[in-house]
This record gives C-alpha cells, sequence and structure tokens, in this order.
C-alpha cells in the first residue's frame, strides 16, 4: 500500500467519524463504524480471516481468567498489534486499558493501539523489554490529522510491516514527542530550575526569592515574544520569497561538496525534518537509521550518509514555494526533481534506496 492510498483513506475513514460519531453511543458500534475499517482499509488485514484477525482474543493472565482483549492480529503464530477500544468519545488512557497492559506481556507483541475509533494511540515497548510503554510513540487523530505520521502509518500495514523499522522510528518520534513536550511545558510555565539557567546567563544576581520571582516574569515575557517574532519573521520571509527556476541538472561528474555558513543563518524548517525521517524510514530497509543524518545548509538541507557530506543522500530544496529534491546516480551527478509535498518524497524511494545501496557498497 502506497503513501498516497494511505492518507486518501485515512481522509476517508476522517470524514466518516465526523459524520456518524454522533449517532454511536456503544464500543460495539464504535468497532462495527470505525475501527474495523481501520483494521481493513488501512492497516490491511482480512477482519473475516481468523487466522490475521482475531476478535474478543482470550488469553489466561496469572490469577485473571477469561478476559479479552478487543482484537489480536497476527501473521502466522507471530502477533502484530494488540488492539483495545473504546467508544467513540470516550478518554484514553492505560489506567483504564489493564487488558491490553497485561496481554503485552504474556504475548509476543511488541505493537498495541488503544483506540476509541478516532483516537489512534500506537505502543510498543522502548523502555522494558516485554512492558509496554506509559506513552504512545505515535497518536493518529482523525480530527486533526498530521500527514507527517503517514510514513510511519505505511510501516504499520499488513504489506509494509516490518518491526524493527517501526522500533527505529518509534524510539525517534517518542523522544521527538517527549522533547517538544517538554519545549511546550517550559515556554507555558517555566520551572525555578530553567528560570535560574537563563537568568544566569545574563544576570549576576543571587537568586533570591525575590530575584526569582522576578525573572519568572522576564522568562515568561522573553519566551511569548520570542514565539511572536519568530512567526511574524516566517510570514515575513515566506511573504518576500520570489519564485525561482529549479537548477538545471549537471550531466558531468560533480563531487558534492557543502560550504556552511554562520549557523545563525542556516533554519531546518519543520518540512525538512519530515522530509529526513522520510528518507530515514526508507533507508531503514537498508541500513541502520544512525548512518542516515541531516546536515543543514544555508540553500539546502543535506540527508547525507554515515554524516559525511561526500556521501550526499539526497538534498532538499526547500526554501522556496516550489520544493524540490536533489537525486543523485551512480555518476555523482545530481537530478533536480519537483515535488508537491513533502510525501511526494516517497515517488522516488526505489532511487533513494539504489543510492543508500550504492554508498553502504562504498561505490
Amino acid at each position: 500500500m502506497s503513501i498516497e492510498e494511505i492518507e486518501e483513506k485515512v481522509k476517508k475513514l476522517a470524514a466518516k467519524v465526523k459524520d456518524l460519531k454522533g449517532e454511536i453511543a456503544t464500543e460495539e458500534a464504535t468497532k462495527n463504524a470505525f475501527i474495523s475499517p481501520f483494521i481493513r482499509d488501512i492497516l490491511g488485514y482480512d477482519i473475516f480471516d481468523p487466522r490475521e484477525v482475531i476478535p474478543e482474543y482470550v488469553a489466561d493472565v496469572g490469577k485473571k481468567k477469561g478476559e479479552k482483549v478487543d482484537y489480536a492480529i497476527k501473521s502466522g503464530n507471530d502477533f502484530r498489534f494488540l488492539i483495545e477500544c473504546k467508544a467513540v468519545g470516550s478518554p484514553l488512557s492505560l489506567d483504564h486499558a489493564d487488558q491490553l497492559v497485561r496481554y503485552f506481556t504474556v504475548t509476543d507483541a511488541e505493537f498495541a493501539i488503544l483506540t476509541n475509533g478516532e483516537v489512534y494511540q500506537f505502543y510498543t515497548q522502548l523502555d522494558k523489554v516485554n512492558r509496554m510503554d506509559e506513552r504512545p510513540f505515535m497518536v493518529l487523530d482523525l480530527a486533526d490529522i498530521d500527514a507527517r505520521l503517514f510514513p510511519s502509518l505505511e510501516n504499520c500495514t499488513k504489506s509494509n510491516f516490518d518491526a524493527g523499522t517501526i522500533t527505529a522510528v518509534a524510539e525517534e518520534m517518542k523522544y521527538v514527542s517527549e522533547v517538544k513536550r517538554v519545549i511546550s511545558s517550559i515556554f507555558k510555565a517555566p520551572s525555578d530550575e530553567w528560570v535560574k539557567l537563563l537568568a544566569g546567563q545574563v544576570s549576576d544576581r543571587k537568586m533570591t526569592a525575590r530575584n526569582l520571582e522576578f525573572f519568572h516574569k522576564i522568562v515568561s515575557t522573553a519566551s511569548t515574544q520570542y514565539l511572536n517574532d519568530e512567526a511574524s519573521r516566517r510570514l515575513r520571509s515566506a511573504q518576500a520569497i520570489n519564485e525561482t527556476e529549479a537548477p538545471v541538472a549537471s550531466s558531468a561528474p560533480t563531487p558534492p561538496t557543502e560550504i556552511e555558513p554562520a549557523a545563525s543563518e542556516i533554519e531546518t524548517t519543520e518540512d525538512e525534518i519530515q522530509g529526513f525521517m522520510i528518507i530515514r524510514a526508507i533507508s531503514c530497509a537498508l541500513v541502520e537509521p544512525k548512518r542516515v543524518a541531516l546536515r543543514d545548509a544555508k540553500s539546502y538541507c543535506a540527508i547525507l550518509f554515515d554524516d559525511n557530506n561526500r556521501k550526499p543522500i539526497v538534498r532538499l530544496y526547500f526554501n522556496s514555494s516550489k520544493y524540490r529534491i536533489g537525486l543523485f546516480g551512480s555518476d555523482k551527478s545530481e537530478t533536480i526533481e519537483e515535488i508537491e509535498n513533502v510525501t511526494d518524497i516517497y515517488r522516488f524511494q526505489d532511487r533513494i534506496k539504489e543510492r543508500v545501496e550504492a554508498l553502504a557498497e562504498g561505490t
């Protein structure tokens, strides 16, 4: 299943949930109307084949007898997902999903989903083996779809399922999410430690209770102004960018080199980070994720093999309204291709894999 098909099916299911959720009152109705279609149409499993999808799966856990998890998805003898369902609109919390947590421990399942039909929380075991993490590594909210999740969702489908790739991407997604959460909390309510750290960079004052209270106000004001200034700057920058024609592809082999300007002149955008994660996900089938690195420059964002600027995998030209990517052939020449959005990178995944394979082999 392609990334475009996943996007189409996710949006179709989201429209259905929006239209019908007011009519759904029970967990069983939620499963029939929303969750079964998710398993069938998006994950790609046959909900009528008991070898693939087992509803009301029972496994005795210690003294707990006859408990059920709503769905177990398998491939042969291997579990792929355990799914616990709640009625649409219900809050999702592991405090109310005891069966899912216990079953995760006693089966060989590496991944679990907790859902109310509209929000899908994906869990794995990054913190401890055979122990489900307390926080999901990915959350798909059909009421607020984040297109950056489509590549990771593609890895979860039946046709593209690879536990190693999902785990590698999940680890990165989890910690990115955690750091964003911490940054958000710092901006909203900076802790005393954070205030002291910043105050120590600009003042020699002793951090008495009075000074601490004073700098709390300073940090809060500065944080708000910084966010507003950054939003305004980005808006002005976007308005000032003129349309430029795509560079002509060079037919002569030219060794790629990068001259890095001052760090203050470089801004790595969210789309560049998303593009990097897509390329890393594509490359995971061939090499370890850590061998795919991002190094931003002023005119483009380079995705490098082993963080070596003489081994570019792809260049992302996202600095104008027309997005382009630079692909490298066996003769090391760069060919520029236009794309409409970041997920269009998947159209070139075969060429990206060929490049990664060549670099891994040292050619």
